[in-house]
């Protein structure tokens, strides 16, 4: 009687390393950010109410999403006057309203028109990377967010913080900015407090403090 041929033990064929599959599989970890950010957008549409006008564009908190943001959205110079952009931490809304906002201000700074083409873009993205990079050390604790508005006398960028009593980390946060912008030591920049700013009989509102 015919006996079979052993049959020769299987082995397992060996699986392909992460390595091997992916060629540079660092390069595919995102980085993470101190905090996670929120992006708003406010449209100026006059049948509509504040509240309606302003839409969540979209949340991040990686610097890889930052960028793909960034790059998919239009620069401020633009945008429709009346328009805005506000990034802010999540869970903070862009409005004095706002437990976090209430009891604070923010450093204002206004461009002539001839700004908006030459320096409106570059501000505004270094605004950002100052906040998602935490450029102001201990103060960027009291950073809430920054907003840019686009108007037809003259645009506006904005850095809220959250207490207009915390004179030093909004000195901090007012110098380095300044600096980051490369804004001629001469020119001067304001903090105003929410409550002044919503309360102001004239179309100005006084400085607390100024660098």
């Amino acid at each position: 009687m015919a006996t079979s041929e052993p049959k020769a033990p299987e082995t397992e064929e060996p699986q392909p390393t992460e390595s091997e599959v992916v060629e540079n599989p660092e390069q595919y970890i995102k980085h993470p950010l101190q905090n996670r950010w929120a992006l708003w957008y406010f449209k100026n549409d006059k049948s509509k109410s504040w509240t309606e006008n302003l839409r969540l564009i979209s949340k991040f908190d990686t610097v890889e999403d930052f960028w793909a943001l960034y790059n998919h959205i239009q620069q401020p110079s633009k945008l429709g006057f009346g328009c805005d952009y506000c990034l802010f931490k999540d869970g903070i809304k862009p409005m004095w309203e706002d437990d976090r906002n209430k009891l604070g201000g923010r450093w204002l700074m206004t461009l002539n028109k001839q700004q908006r083409h030459n320096d409106l873009d570059r501000y505004w993205m270094e605004t950002l990377l100052c906040l998602v990079g935490e450029s102001f050390d201990e103060a960027s604790e009291d950073v809430c967010g920054a907003v840019v508005n686009v108007r037809p006398k003259g645009d506006k960028i904005a850095i809220w913080t959250s207490n207009c009593q915390n004179r030093d980390a909004i000195i901090t946060i007012g110098q380095n900015y300044k600096e980051r912008l490369s804004i001629p030591t001469k020119a001067i920049i304001g903090y105003q407090s929410h409550d002044d700013t919503s309360s102001k009989s004239g179309s100005t509102t006084k400085n607390m403090y100024s660098v």
